[in-house]
């Protein structure tokens, strides 16, 4: 896999413009023009977050084709507002209303961003409003002892898409990969926030219902696969991922998550406890938007 992890995610901070400067209009919404007559005037510091995609995979047309760069606004108590919001988190739409508030270019629909796009505007926006320090309670892999370690957001990288992977080819914004055992050819997009909503959505209603969370694995499959062998009936795609072979099945995740651009979430833990020490994804925890908590 191509890993670009000396290319940080460390935004651009613009400048806050002061009086005697005309301010590009592009760079203005109604989040960061400042209320007429308000004793506390000021323009909110906008910043920009190179996208994990760099524009591709993005079809002609959209918004963020070719578009390696996103400006949004720091986060202010009003965002933290809707990061509370009972009804948004109970939808599971939060973190997009959050976004959509934080994009200075109001074009931007966060249910068509890619979703390593999207991880790259949060991780952005919670370093830039409560610094890049985050501190969680991790579960040791060797001794399974909890404790607080800390985790520096400014180290985090982006994961682009591999090339020259088996079985693996590219059309376009797809990938067609061929499962080793059953010799299907199955061709994949990049899942966008709309389909992350609908996969959510789905989990709750599965959770709900009692069922086992394995579902879910076959659910994000039918989220991503667009044909086999050239049929995109979905009766006939639901049927191929219900029986597909297990071998086929964590093949085609393998390189899904291989193909597919991110951030790179990846650092160095060490245990207090027993000194075990491994790389480890930063987990997301109730403390990554509220490190207070």
């Amino acid at each position: 896999m191509s890993r670009n992890n000396d290319d940080r995610l460390t935004p651009t901070t613009g400048a806050t413009q002061d009086a005697s400067t005309e301010t590009p209009t592009a760079a203005l919404n109604s989040a960061t023009v400042p209320e007429s007559g308000s004793p506390f005037s000021f323009v909110a510091p906008t910043e920009y977050v190179e996208l994990p995609s760099r524009g591709d995979f993005y079809p002609e047309g959209h918004i963020l084709n070719g578009v390696e760069t996103v400006e949004i606004r720091q986060m202010t108590a009003k965002d933290e507002d809707i990061l509370t919001s009972r009804a948004l988190l109970k939808k599971g739409v939060a973190l997009d209303k959050m976004i959509n508030n934080l994009l200075v270019d109001k074009r931007i629909n966060p249910d068509d961003m890619m979703i390593g796009d999207k991880n790259a505007i949060i991780v952005a926006a919670r370093a830039s409003g409560y610094g890049p320090e985050y501190t969680t309670r991790v579960t040791c892999p060797n001794c399974a002892e909890a404790s607080e370690n800390t985790f520096d957001l400014s180290q985090v990288g982006i994961t682009e898409a591999a090339d020259g992977l088996p079985g693996v080819t590219r059309e376009g914004p797809y990938f067609n990969i061929e499962l080793p055992q059953s010799k299907v050819v199955v061709k994949v997009k990049m899942m966008t926030g709309r389909d992350e909503q609908r996969f959510a959505r789905n989990n709750r209603i599965n959770k709900k219902a009692g069922v086992n969370n394995q579902i879910t694995l076959t659910s994000q499959m039918r989220n991503f696969i667009v044909s086999a062998n050239g049929d995109s009936t979905a009766k006939n795609l639901a049927y191929l991922v219900d029986h597909m072979p297990a071998r086929d099945s964590r093949f085609l995740r393998t390189m899904y998550k291989a193909i597919t651009p991110n951030v790179d979430m990846t650092q160095t833990f060490e245990c207090p406890e027993c000194d075990y020490t491994s790389e480890l994804e930063v987990p997301f925890t109730t403390d990554f938007f509220w490190p207070d908590r």
